[in-house]
């Protein structure tokens, strides 16, 4: 409210209200209060669990996120698994034919599918399978996830949000399994004759997974703050849609909750993969 254009005051008051009813609305919201003093506030309500309520619906943030929540956890998790199977396999695919048309074609994928954006990605998808073949539905995340429909309703957004994380993933999987060939006990498994299907899966895939999981953290963190385009796109009633709709609305208290939240949960992610290390690599301690 002190760097960002707009005033909540008038959005909350609306184009009829006068001057005297935006200073009215501005003293019960307690924006003429100092920013160090509003700033305080927010930090000691935060602490205790209250991040105050929605300028606009008067409705409890922390309840508004909450029923929402769910929804961005789906989509983040369907993206992940499609960005995580697409990309491995990709990637593992690349290396082992390494220099081959399949590399070739693995290698475009991971550059197209991290330059194309998503808003661009998501609308093809909608016109292609959606509007023209009517294969899939347009939009929405009504019915559950385990159901018929539900599992359509995700594929749209989970391919279009999983693309770039699984163009990277293939990225990584393919340096590091190429890395990962040349090792001296690779070439022993081979030498002692172990099965060629044992020495990928065994030796190779498993030692080249730790900068792949790494790359799998930071992407399912940014995915769970990177839904806020895909949510839109296929209107679903998600955290990132309701973020989107509060910064249009200059309100604060469910962009500043919204904003925690995605940035707690990328910590909590990086931590979960740290701990991961411990259980792929038996040499990495933390003790």
């Amino acid at each position: 409210m002190y760097i960002a254009p707009g005033d909540p005051a008038t959005m909350v008051g609306g184009p009829t209200a006068t001057e005297s009813d935006l200073e009215s609305i501005r003293e019960n919201l307690g924006l003429n209060d100092p920013f160090l003093v509003q700033y305080g506030r927010y930090v000691k309500n935060a602490v205790q669990g209250d991040f105050g309520y929605s300028y606009q619906s008067k409705q409890s943030v922390s309840e508004a996120i909450a029923v929402r929540l769910p929804n961005t956890f789906k989509l983040a998790i369907a993206s992940m698994i499609v960005a995580i199977i697409i990309g491995v396999v990709a990637g593992l695919i690349s290396a082992l034919k390494q220099n081959s048309w399949l590399d070739v074609t693995s290698t475009t994928f991971a550059l197209a599918g991290i330059s194309i954006p998503n808003f661009w990605l998501g609308a093809l998808l909608i016109l292609v399978f959606a509007v023209n073949l009517q294969w899939l539905p347009v939009g929405g995340l009504s019915a559950h996830f385990y159901t018929a429909e539900g599992f359509k309703q995700m594929i749209l957004p989970a391919i279009t949000l999983g693309t770039s994380a699984a163009a990277m993933i293939a990225r990584m999987t393919r340096s590091s399994v190429l890395e990962v060939a040349k090792a001296d006990y690779v070439r022993t498994a081979r030498a002692k004759g172990v099965k060629e299907r044992s020495v990928i899966w065994v030796h190779t895939l498993k030692n080249a997974m730790i900068p792949v999981v790494t790359v799998i953290g930071v992407n399912f963190g940014g995915l769970l703050g990177g839904t806020i385009i895909t949510e839109k796109v296929f209107a679903i009633n998600g955290v990132g849609r309701l973020m989107v709709d509060a910064i249009a609305q200059r309100d604060f208290p469910m962009v500043q909750a919204s904003v925690l939240l995605v940035a707690t949960l990328f910590v909590v992610v990086n931590l979960i993969v740290d701990i991961v290390y411990t259980f792929i690599d038996p040499r990495i301690s933390y003790d």
